[in-house]
C-alpha cells in the first residue's frame, strides 16, 4: 500500500512489479487531501470514532462492575442473555435498528452510529467483568469500612485499578467506527458527513480509479490508528491478559 502511493501512473501495473517506485511520487498525498474534502471526511471521522469510544468507556464498565461485583436477583442469567447477544451478527439488527432511528427522525445525523454505543456492547461487558472479578474484594471491603458507598467505591477503588482494560475497549471501539463502512453507508447520505471510509470510495469512478492517490488516501487513513496502538499497546495487551484469568 505504501509503495503503490507513491508510484506515478506510469508503474502501477507494469510486470514484473516495482516495489521500489523511482522517482517517489510525492504528490499523490496532496492529491488525496485535496482532490475530496479530506480533512472534513477526517473531522467527521474524529467526531463519531471519540463519542462512540466515549459512550463504551462509560458504559461498560458500569455494567461488568455489577455482573461482577454486585449482588441482585436475576444477574446471572441476565450475563448469560448478554453472552448469548455474542452469537448474533451485527446483521440480524441492521434493519430493526434502521427502522427505530427512522422512526426517531435520526436517519442522516450522527446519533446512529453513536448512541448504540451508550447501552454497552456485549464483549466489552465480558471482558470489564472478567477483569473486575480478578481485583481482591479486600479492597471493597477496606473502602466499605472508611464509609465508601457503593459508587464512590466504584469511581474512586475499582475504575483507577481497571485502566488497562478500559483503554483496551477504547482501543477496540476506536478502530471499529474508524474503520467502520457499512454503518456511514447506511445512515449517512448528506456528502458533508461522510467518514473516511465513505470518502475513500470517491476515488473509485465509474470508469476510473485513482489508484495512487486511492492508496495515500488509505495510509494516511491507517496512520492514526497505528499511532493510537501504538501509545496504549502495554495496557492494551495487559488489558486482554488479565481479562480472561477468572471466570
Amino acid at each position: 500500500m505504501v509503495s503503490t502511493s507513491l508510484k506515478p501512473s506510469t508503474q502501477l501495473f507494469v510486470y514484473p512489479p516495482v516495489w521500489l517506485p523511482e522517482p517517489f511520487e510525492w504528490s499523490n498525498y496532496y492529491k488525496a487531501v485535496t482532490t475530496v474534502p479530506f480533512f472534513a471526511y477526517l473531522q467527521n471521522t474524529v467526531i463519531v470514532a471519540c463519542c462512540a469510544t466515549l459512550g463504551v468507556v462509560i458504559s461498560c464498565p458500569l455494567a461488568g462492575y455489577s455482573f461482577a461485583r454486585l449482588q441482585w436477583r436475576g444477574r446471572d442469567t441476565l450475563f448469560l442473555v448478554t453472552l448469548a447477544v455474542l452469537m448474533v451478527p451485527s446483521q440480524v439488527t441492521m434493519v430493526s435498528l434502521f427502522i427505530i432511528f427512522s422512526k426517531l427522525n435520526l436517519v442522516g445525523t450522527f446519533y446512529p452510529l453513536i448512541l448504540p454505543s451508550f447501552f454497552g456492547a456485549p464483549f466489552f461487558i465480558f471482558l470489564m467483568r472478567q477483569f473486575f472479578k480478578q481485583l481482591p474484594k479486600s479492597l471493597e471491603d477496606a473502602a466499605r469500612i472508611d464509609g465508601c458507598s457503593e459508587i464512590r467505591i466504584y469511581t474512586r477503588v475499582m475504575l483507577p485499578l481497571c485502566q488497562p482494560a478500559i483503554l483496551t475497549i477504547a482501543l477496540f471501539q476506536f478502530m471499529h467506527s474508524w474503520n467502520d463502512f457499512v454503518g456511514p453507508l447506511i445512515y449517512l447520505s448528506d456528502e458533508r458527513l461522510y467518514t473516511l471510509q465513505l470518502g475513500l470510495q470517491q476515488f473509485k469512478q465509474a470508469y476510473h480509479t485513482e489508484w495512487s492517490q486511492l492508496m495515500a488516501a488509505s495510509v494516511l487513513v491507517a496512520v492514526p490508528i497505528i499511532v493510537f496502538y501504538f501509545f496504549v499497546q502495554r495496557s492494551f495487551i495487559q488489558g486482554i491478559t488479565f481479562g480472561g484469568i477468572k471466570g
